[in-house]
């Protein structure tokens, strides 16, 4: 493995780095912080309002991590571009990249707008093609890294309403299997997370009536909170994950088996 680059920012350079989109909440924000006590640095990618995100850097500071953010609209190849240089400036290089930036338009198939179909393919799946592509020959030439894309169990099983969404996720395990093919030779895994019913802001606000339908539907009787996707990632992005690649990793208590 080549000697990692340090940047410019005043960092630790025994420190690796990870990059994470979708940062500023829930699955996101869990794996920032649990990668930067693993030891990472982290750059955090955001969309739209950058104050979340500056509450986040501060926790990755407060944490010990070396933390930045940076606005950029994953749909863009020329924005993640020009994303991804300034991060390899700032911090020098990345090891892990953890594509959870990913954005909803549900609705039942007959009456869903072409727009609502291609904005969600555009963020969930096209942005991380970006993201990687961008990274590639920097994986490439360290001779070593970690991709983590955030799939999703509908991507596994399907869901009524959701068919835009279920196709983005479906189409990055597709994706992820292929990167792992094409970096294999040169020590980068690619694997995916599938995250079932997880904890969030807006599922706090279910009646408990569809909680329980949920929960029904779950072997183990409980919906994941983001922790328990972050502590994934952290395994799939740690040395004893080295010889994993290529593979869809279900945290759904069971409900995909």
């Amino acid at each position: 493995m080549a000697e990692l680059k340090t940047g410019t920012l005043d960092r630790d350079a025994s420190r690796k780095v990870a990059l994470v989109t979708g940062a500023s909440r829930g699955i996101g924000r869990s794996t920032a912080l649990r990668l930067a006590t693993d030891g990472y640095d982290v750059a955090v990618i955001y969309v739209g309002s950058a104050e979340p995100f500056e509450e986040v850097v501060e926790e990755l500071r407060s944490a010990g991590a070396c933390a930045k953010a940076y606005e950029c609209d994953v749909s863009s190849s020329k924005e993640v571009d020009a994303c991804v240089g300034q991060v390899l400036d700032d911090f020098g290089h990345v090891w892990t990249l953890v594509n959870n930036a990913g954005i909803t338009r549900d609705g039942i198939m007959a009456r869903m707008k072409d727009s609502d179909f291609d904005s969600v393919i555009a963020v969930n799946l096209k942005g991380a093609f970006n993201m990687v592509r961008a990274l590639t020959r920097t994986f490439m030439r360290q001779r070593g890294g970690r991709i983590i894309n955030m799939s999703s169990v509908v991507g596994i099983m399907g869901n009524a309403g959701q068919v835009n969404y279920s196709a983005s996720k479906a189409g990055l395990i597709g994706l992820t299997k292929s990167v792992a093919r094409e970096l294999a030779s040169r020590n980068v895994t690619c694997n995916a997370i599938a995250p079932g019913f997880v904890e969030t802001a807006m599922t706090a606000g279910l009646s408990d009536a569809t909680r329980k339908s949920y929960e029904g539907q779950i072997p183990l009787g409980r919906m994941c909170v983001p922790e328990d996707i972050a502590a994934a990632i952290s395994f799939l992005a740690s040395d004893e994950a080295s010889l994993i690649t290529g593979v869809v990793l279900p945290v759904d208590g069971g409900m995909a088996m």
